[in-house]
């Protein structure tokens, strides 16, 4: 099929596409990964953006379900350079284009994807269309204007009516912790993480209520990652006030969305990055440990907490080497810290899963000074 992107600067593309005959609307991001595609498209911190791969072929390996961190597509679409005819991998199940249909989703490619990352890191994230039924510039501008631009939506809300997962058991034997998860947009890689070291994982969905704590009895707390912008969702909710009458009853761990509303909930500053953190090359330094340590790291994010206005409260323990924005932070009384990246790591690099170890130590050094009081 033939197909065409717009963007909200008038930058007009053409090119051809698989999946379902649709058009789709979304925030553009570009993602420097080499291989992950099937991560990328199933993880639901993408629902309301584009995503752009840098990568030169897209679906050579096809999908093959157990490499899919959701239940289904969240991006809204993709672009990239080059589709290849045939998926070839003995783990295939389906095609490209098959999954896409399927989700009824759709890929723009054959169009010169240097240039729209260019444009994007020059001018910073760009809303725009896709369309493979409708081809006619004029059209797709007045669609384009008309359309609800779902980044300025609580997508948490939309995420919450497509997942009903309720808990997941404990993968190593005997059952050690009991980790409530405030779900924000939550990757199976974390979960499968939290599972290996012992946790029973118990969901909390939008709309979040403190009260269901209550029944769980956790040793922890976990804020997941998810899509869109903090300060919207913490507009839209009351989850701010009940984070924070949850920091001085149990541990709390947050990565990434988690992160941003830890800080949000004591007063911190959120930016917008320019075009964002996307990709699985990301150095980030570690001051947990002496000497410090560099770890490569997966990213996938369009803002950061500015750390300055707390600096009495929390202490930096992960910095960004690129642009040296915070990756990560540690309260200094409260058992609380965060990251701003994804140490499950699918797709990798495995760097940093150490991390989720830290939130096992703290739940046992809680529980231990508990037991002591």
């Amino acid at each position: 099929m033939q197909a065409s992107l717009l963007l909200e600067d008038g930058s007009f593309f053409r090119g051809q596409s698989i999946g379902f005959p649709t058009e789709t609307t979304g925030e553009i991001v570009f993602n420097t990964a080499m291989t992950g595609y099937e991560e990328v498209l199933s993880d639901p911190s993408y629902l309301g953006q584009i995503v752009l791969f840098t990568s030169s072929y897209i679906g050579n390996t096809g999908i093959n379900f157990e490499d899919l961190e959701s239940k289904q597509m969240y991006a809204e679409a993709l672009i990239c350079k080059n589709i290849p005819a045939y998926a070839d991998n003995y783990r295939s199940k389906k095609s490209l284009h098959e999954f896409l249909y399927h989700q009824k989703k759709s890929a723009i490619f054959d169009l010169d994807t240097r240039l729209l990352v260019q444009k994007i890191r020059n001018s910073g994230c760009l809303y725009g269309i896709i369309s493979n039924t409708d081809n006619d510039i004029n059209s797709l501008k007045e669609k384009l204007i008309q359309s609800q631009k779902k980044i300025l939506a609580n997508t948490v809300s939309i995420y919450s009516k497509t997942e009903n997962t309720i808990s997941l058991k404990a993968k190593t034997g005997q059952k050690k912790y009991k980790v409530a998860v405030f779900d924000f947009g939550i990757k199976q890689g974390i979960l499968d993480c939290l599972s290996n070291l012992g946790c029973d994982i118990s969901l909390i969905q939008y709309p979040y209520s403190i009260e269901a704590l209550d029944a769980i009895q956790p040793d922890g707390i976990f804020f997941s990652n998810g899509s869109g912008d903090p300060s919207v969702l913490a507009e839209e909710t009351n989850i701010l006030n009940d984070m924070q009458n949850i920091f001085s009853k149990y541990p709390c761990f947050g990565i990434c969305l988690g992160h941003q509303l830890i800080g949000l909930s004591f007063g911190a500053k959120i930016n917008k990055l320019n075009s964002g953190h996307h990709a699985i090359n990301h150095p980030v330094k570690s001051f947990l440990t002496q000497p410090h340590k560099v770890m490569i790291t997966s990213q996938n994010h369009n803002f950061v907490v500015d750390i300055e206005n707390i600096k009495n409260e929390f202490e930096v323990t992960h910095i960004h080497l690129n642009d040296n924005t915070l990756a990560g932070m540690k309260h200094k009384y409260l058992p609380i810290y965060s990251v701003q990246f994804h140490p499950e790591a699918n797709p990798g690099p495995r760097d940093a899963e150490e991390i989720f170890h830290y939130f096992i130590e703290l739940m046992n050094t809680f529980k231990k000074e508990k037991n002591n009081a």
